[in-house]
């Protein structure tokens, strides 16, 4: 391994390296602005146990690793469409424009600064990742430099080699302490929490506990709270807690919003832009979540209805966690693009990657509407190689998980091509999740949307009760007698339904009406409803549950659902009588659906039945829970 400095130079030959300067630069040359300026260079090959699919996830982020090498703390902020960012390095403050980071996932990844302040004129930066067998990879790390003064050359010759230093120690130590999980180089010493907040942090404990919740869950959570790493606390998904602590969600869900209750936590609402996934803003009541918004970095403009996250913070009161930012890097916060890469008028590009089965959506920077769509599974073997050229959308295409992109800029502008991963994240916290879960509609029962916005909630699996006979009920037993076994009848139903992880929406006269996440927690509940209901001389119900996509508006200052799944779901009551359940083919035909009905096929009839105000014949399954 070695490392060396030039200023000029472009086919350098660095001690124990196979690849040189100029081989790099030639595959990812200089910006074309500076290509001619006499330059300083710095080249660090490095060799890691770890293949790159395991290291790429830690040296891209450079966020953690420049901090890990005792760089100093950046500022970014934007302006004109552009981020710029800002730090002082040996005593001078310095200030760039972030030009839009390259990379292809698990193999390189570049970033070029251009600076209107301090000691360089511009900055460019590669890091190249070839795997050594099957279990190792050989790093290399290029620093170039444009200096503003040569009287500052000596300096940050010292510098700079100082870094290549620490790089050559910190990464083979990311290796050997890789375990699945952050490796210690990656954390530093938690601060002591002053005795108040040591003392409020206990007794939010023990009440939490005592409440009745997750005792291992509450446990965890107090603990990353008191002792985890400022860049993960600013920003806590539940989702990603849970799966890294091996803990129930919906009972670390549960933990987090009494958590928030108690002043432990605070519940964020973010808008979410669609192409970057970065946060745009950041709101404490869904009330003030705006129904536009916009991505000046990205060029886009969207609707919030699907681009809200739910995400908690620590409480000031227990300790000050301010984000904390040593890099943008972009491959670390963007990791659902896979191939990001900026071409000028003219040029192109061959890339290959290794991609997981699924489907892709191709892209150029500021299109409010995808290019093409790629399908990735590894029974086909797709296109030989994928042409994109920005003239002509890819449109519908295959691949097999080995993809090969041919992109061509073939436009009188510069163009940004990107992969990215048509799926939403899977460790996101979605508003339908929340909304449909009854702890955080007991706790914050003051949260509602603006008038004018109109949130997707996604798949719903709806459910309405309703009792047979009420109108003969009134009559027979008198307004007081019913109106007291009605509230009776709603106080079993609203149990049932939080027993099975839905939320009661709202009820209509003697009727209620539910929403779950997940189709068979809905049937579990209506079960379990029919099975309350079966007293001789006692109320008689009958259930219908719908499966489909909602919306959640402000309604009389309440949440409130609309959308095909509810009109439905109240619609298929005409098709149950008592102590039965009408079940809609979607529901029917959701995952896990067909395994929990299947001991009771015998006791379930498909009919078909003609609902008001639809055209098509609705094919219904009346599940026939009890005939009591």
């Amino acid at each position: 391994m070695g490392d060396t400095a030039a200023v000029g130079s472009t086919s350098l030959v660095v001690s124990g390296a196979d690849l040189t300067i100029g081989d790099l630069l030639r595959a990812h040359p200089w910006p074309k602005e500076h290509a001619r300026d006499k330059r300083l260079e710095w080249l660090w090959t490095i060799d890691v146990d770890l293949p790159p699919a395991q290291l790429w996830p830690l040296i891209s982020d450079v966020s953690r690793v420049n901090r890990a090498l005792g760089n100093p703390e950046m500022d970014f902020w934007e302006r004109d469409g552009e981020r710029w960012g800002r730090a002082r390095y040996g005593g001078i403050l310095h200030e760039w424009r972030e030009v839009p980071w390259d990379w292809v996932a698990g193999q390189w990844f570049t970033l070029v600064r251009v600076y209107t302040r301090g000691a360089m004129r511009a900055f460019y930066s590669l890091h190249r990742l070839e795997p050594l067998g099957d279990k190792r990879t050989r790093v290399y790390v290029y620093f170039g430099v444009v200096p503003r003064w040569s009287v500052l050359v000596p300096i940050m010759k010292l510098n700079f080699g100082k870094i290549g230093r620490r790089m050559k120690t910190l990464l083979p130590k990311l290796a050997a302490e890789h375990r699945d999980r952050l490796p210690p180089v990656f954390e530093i010493e938690p601060p002591v929490l002053e005795a108040d907040a040591t003392h409020r942090l206990a007794k939010i404990e023990r009440g939490l506990v005592d409440a009745g919740l997750d005792k291992t869950a509450v446990e965890r959570l107090v603990a990353y709270v008191r002792g985890g790493d400022e860049l993960d606390l600013c920003r806590i998904q539940v989702r990603e807690r849970a799966r890294a602590w091996g803990v129930d969600e919906d009972a670390l869900l549960r933990v987090f919003l009494h958590a928030t209750r108690a002043g432990l936590l605070e519940l964020a609402w973010d808008v979410v832009c669609p192409h970057c996934r970065g946060v745009r803003e950041s709101q404490d009541k869904l009330s003030h979540v705006p129904a536009q918004a916009s991505c000046a970095v990205c060029a886009v403009t969207f609707g919030t209805e699907n681009g809200v996250e739910i995400t908690f913070r620590v409480h000031s009161s227990i300790r000050r966690v301010e984000e904390r930012l040593f890099c943008s890097a972009e491959p670390a916060t963007k990791t659902h693009i896979r191939v990001q890469r900026a071409l000028a008028p003219g040029d192109d590009a061959a890339i290959e990657i290794d991609l997981d089965p699924g489907r892709y959506r191709l892209r150029n920077r500021g299109d409010q509407e995808a290019a093409g769509w790629l399908d990735v599974t590894p029974e086909r073997g797709g296109e030989a190689a994928i042409p994109w050229r920005a003239s002509m959308p890819p449109g519908e295409l295959a691949t097999a998980q080995r993809a090969a992109l041919t992109l061509v800029n073939d436009s009188p502008e510069p163009r940004t091509f990107i992969l990215e991963t048509a799926q939403p994240p899977d460790l996101a916290l979605r508003p339908g999740r929340l909304l449909s879960h009854q702890d955080f509609r007991d706790l914050f029962s003051a949260e509602f949307l603006g008038a004018d916005v109109r949130l997707a909630v996604g798949q719903q699996t709806i459910l309405f009760t309703d009792i047979v006979g009420s109108t003969a009920m009134y009559a027979s037993r008198g307004d007081a007698a019913a109106f007291s076994a009605v509230k009776r009848h709603f106080t079993e139903v609203f149990a049932i339904i939080a027993r099975y992880r839905g939320a009661l929406v709202k009820t209509i006269g003697d009727a209620a009406m539910g929403a779950f996440t997940d189709p068979v927690d809905a049937l579990r509940a209506a079960e379990a409803i029919q099975r309350v209901f079966v007293e001789p001389g006692g109320l008689r119900l009958r259930v219908s549950v719908n499966t489909d996509s909602c919306i959640a508006v402000k309604l009389n200052a309440n949440l409130d659902y609309f959308g095909q799944a509810v009109n439905l779901a109240a619609k298929l009551q005409g098709s149950a009588e008592s102590g039965q359940v009408a079940v809609s083919s979607s529901t029917m035909s959701a995952p896990g659906v067909e395994a929990f009905l299947a001991p009771h096929r015998a006791n379930i009839e498909r009919r078909e039945a003609t609902v008001k105000g639809l055209r098509d014949v609705v094919i219904t399954h009346v599940w026939t829970v009890h005939t009591a």
